[in-house]
């Protein structure tokens, strides 16, 4: 048996019209030349996008691989066979399409099975004009939403707001959403890769083709009760771990610092694997047996069996913890 220790992954970099260069300059992400850099998936076991483990005894080895050699290690309780959850970092330097995610009965009738996509996202950074797209405007239904779409007005029947660092908006599956141009992201989603793009916002390609839309499975998957959806705001005096989501898919924490370093609480040891990531400032894991030092953008696994951590903040500084349900 390994011993149990923090697993550190080499990112999936993605790279999408709608991307830019904060992957690289804000969160320290091996990016290459160009401005299109959109995504970096921290941890993912999804079909042909794998984790790489980039130290220790395990070092080489793909999530799906830990999953397959090590799976109580890995998951403790969970008899999952699949990692349910994938972190991820996005830079919309554009704004993204209007896009909906089906829930895990639609996903799993689909031609190519998948699971469904309920996400989270934390906003890391994001320029004064920035917007959130999240949810419908009360009263919207479908026929109001199939109109708006096939009559270039989609903006029109969206809930919208000008998000601020620190907030948190929660996206279960069915959920209408869109992210803004200006935005850098951290992401907490199920492993899925499933969306459905209802609208484009009228953009067309040097050819003058429009991207691929879904607008029948979108409108079917739909949840026209949810409604807009408000920002989650990190409370900025509260320097100890705090909620911001829990739902039936995974539980998301947040932990801040001020103006002074602070010392957090023990956690981990329930027989479950966390997720941390550092989307600003710096961080120190301490285990039964080793020191790990966080940059700005470091991302970690934690075994089920690494047992009890404690995660301390330098100034000025936020963690997200996440595990599933």
């Amino acid at each position: 048996m390994i011993e149990p220790y923090p697993l550190r992954f080499k990112p999936v970099l993605k790279q999408t019209l709608w991307g830019g260069r904060l992957l690289g300059d804000h969160l320290g992400k091996p990016i290459g030349e160009g401005a299109n850099y959109a995504e970096s998936w921290e941890v993912v076991d999804h079909g042909a996008d794998q984790s790489i483990v980039v130290s220790g005894p395990l070092a080489g080895k793909s999530l799906r691989e830990l999953l397959v050699e090590h799976q109580p290690w890995l998951m403790g309780e969970s008899e999952d066979d699949e990692f349910p959850l994938l972190l991820k970092y996005l830079d919309c330097n554009r704004v993204l399409s209007v896009q909906v995610h089906p829930s895990d009965n639609y996903a799993a009738k689909m031609p190519i099975p998948d699971r469904g996509k309920t996400e989270a996202w934390y906003i890391v950074a994001a320029q004064p004009d920035s917007v959130v797209y999240a949810g419908l405007k009360t009263g919207v239904r479908e026929a109001d939403l199939r109109a708006a779409i096939q009559e270039g007005r989609a903006e029109e029947v969206l809930h919208q707001f000008h998000p601020e660092p620190g907030n948190c908006v929660f996206i279960p599956a069915g959920t209408v959403h869109a992210l803004g141009k200006g935005l850098l992201v951290a992401e907490i989603q199920q492993s899925s890769d499933t969306t459905f793009r209802l609208f484009d916002w009228n953009r067309v390609d040097e050819q003058g083709n429009s991207r691929e839309l879904h607008l029948q499975r979108g409108l079917e998957v739909t949840d026209f009760d949810r409604g807009p959806v408000q920002p989650i705001q990190v409370r900025q005096d509260v320097h100890a771990w705090q909620t911001l989501v829990m739902c039936d898919k995974f539980v998301l924490r947040a932990f801040q610092s001020g103006p002074a370093p602070v010392t957090g609480e023990t956690f981990g040891d329930d027989d479950r694997f966390h997720l941390i990531t550092v989307p600003s400032g710096t961080a120190t894991l301490t285990t039964t047996t080793e020191k790990l030092r966080l940059a700005t953008g470091d991302s970690l696994l934690l075994p089920a069996a690494l047992g009890p951590v404690r995660l301390d903040l330098g100034e000025h500084s936020t963690a997200l913890e996440m595990t599933a349900v």
